[in-house]
């Protein structure tokens, strides 16, 4: 009898993110709850709260909320609220975009880029990358950059690879370049502020993590996409729906008009105005979301669409991304129950106490081991900066860790986790793109492997040479 082979099963993510809730359910029940005191300080012209180092104190159980069973599962309704901003943001990003992909236009567009670069396709692959990176690691920007998602999942599909390829693309390019953050204003600049060390200093070594993760990102890239152009069975979009699925030899026929081109000033405008309103004016996701929905609507009107069309194509575009949009909501139920049993600082100040005694060599490590699993319960570089730089700056100081290697472990522990977690970044890029987070796990888990030893070598190189 011929034995049948084992095969590891990703289970559901849904399953996933269900038993990461019960877990830290269970969580509160055993970890005693705390807290520390915070103080309002004024970082670079902006007020934040900052824990006040050593001031962790112990509640009492009373003063907190264990998860009950009934509370567990409320806890999914409440992550939906507590998330409702970015899931209406996807809905909303991604029904725009639905609809400029339902007039044609898209298509023209990419018709024309696959014209212009006709036998030299692959150098748009390092060319979009970099775009994207240089826009995280310059200006913090991820969520600005959700819009383009579509247009990079059709085009790894137009190049012949699948939607995964593209999105890997813009997603690694805005993730590797957030984490290596040259002067990326919501990590390095608050980070650095708080630690009390000049504000940009010691870049070199920030520019050259920037071009080896560039390096290993778009090797990456390009060997998964290598393999399934030998051998399309490996892809693992294999079997899924693709969403934004388009025929190269259908769209190198398509020309661009003027209402082509009038689309396409449109999408410039706006992801200007975007850019602009973030930088310059202070926007977030709400702001974010308006200017899509009138990117949305204006180009079907270009294309004369009745209003009721209009509603009809915004309600499918909407349909088409419940499940990504589900996920950050039950997601965002693991952080309701860990606030709600007061566990959160509690497992902070366990972690950093870990570290106390250890040789600055070791400590420099625990920090990085740390900063990628604090990233989990608190998915905002600025919101962990306010929180941990506080904690592990004196405490570096006590082991001989240098300020600079603090905020150096901070930008890489939060950096590439928010391309790992569920409640990070990569649940709502893979809500956008039809991509299941389960799909891009199998493809990034070993890459981050792979960039997680890289980071200990630079740490260790940053201590040996470089003085840190």
């Amino acid at each position: 009898m011929e034995k049948k082979k084992f095969r590891l099963h990703m289970p559901h993510v849904f399953v996933i993110l269900f038993f990461l809730v019960l877990v830290a359910s269970i969580s509160t029940w055993i970890i005693p709850p705390g807290q520390f005191d915070y103080q309002s300080v004024d970082v670079n012209g902006t007020m934040r709260d900052l824990v006040v180092p050593g001031s962790f104190h112990f509640i009492d159980r009373s003063e907190a909320s264990p998860t009950g069973i009934i509370d567990f599962f409320c806890s999914f309704h409440r992550g939906m609220i507590e998330g409702a901003e970015i899931m209406m943001m996807i809905f909303i990003v991604n029904a725009a975009f639905s609809m400029i992909v339902k007039t044609g236009a898209f298509d023209c567009m990419m018709g024309a880029l696959l014209r212009k670069f006709d036998g030299k396709e692959k150098i748009l692959v390092p060319l979009f990358f970099l775009i994207y990176a240089l826009g995280g690691t310059l200006f913090g920007m991820w969520n600005d950059f959700n819009g383009l998602i579509p247009i990079m999942v059709g085009m790894g599909i137009a190049l012949g690879y699948d939607a995964l390829f593209g999105f890997a693309v813009i997603e690694l390019g805005i993730g590797m370049g957030f984490g290596a953050a040259i002067m990326n204003p919501y990590t390095i600049v608050i980070a650095q502020s708080i630690a009390g060390i000049p504000v940009y200093s010691n870049a070199g070594i920030r520019i050259a993590m920037f071009v080896i993760y560039s390096a290993i990102s778009i090797w990456w890239i390009f060997r998964y996409g290598k393999k399934i152009k030998a051998d399309p069975s490996k892809s693992l979009m294999a079997g899924e729906k693709t969403k934004f699925k388009l025929d190269r030899s259908e769209l190198v026929k398509l020309k661009v008009g003027t209402r082509e081109k009038l689309v396409l000033a449109d999408i410039l405008v706006c992801l200007g105005l975007i850019m602009y309103g973030f930088l310059r004016s202070g926007w977030g996701t709400i702001q974010l979301t308006g200017v899509f929905l009138m990117m949305g609507i204006i180009a079907a009107l270009i294309y004369r669409w009745s209003p009721d069309k209009i509603a009809e194509e915004f309600i499918n575009g909407c349909a088409d991304i419940v499940f990504g949009a589900l996920i950050v909501g039950i997601a965002r139920a693991t952080l309701v129950v860990l606030q709600d049993g007061v566990v959160i600082d509690t497992i902070i100040n366990t972690m950093a106490n870990l570290l106390t005694g250890l040789p600055a060599a070791i400590a420099a490590q625990g920090m990085l081991v740390i900063e990628s699993l604090i990233n989990f319960i608190i998915p905002s570089g600025s919101g962990q900066a306010t929180t941990i730089i506080p904690i592990m700056a004196p405490l570096g100081d006590l082991m001989g860790v240098s300020r600079e290697m603090t905020v150096l472990t901070f930008q890489m522990g939060d950096g590439l986790s928010n391309l790992l977690w569920p409640t990070s970044n990569i649940a709502v890029g893979c809500g956008i793109s039809g991509v299941p987070l389960s799909k891009w796990w199998k493809f990034f888990l070993p890459l981050y492997g792979l960039m997680y030893v890289t980071q200990m070598l630079i740490i260790v190189f940053a201590q040996l040479f470089l003085g840190f």
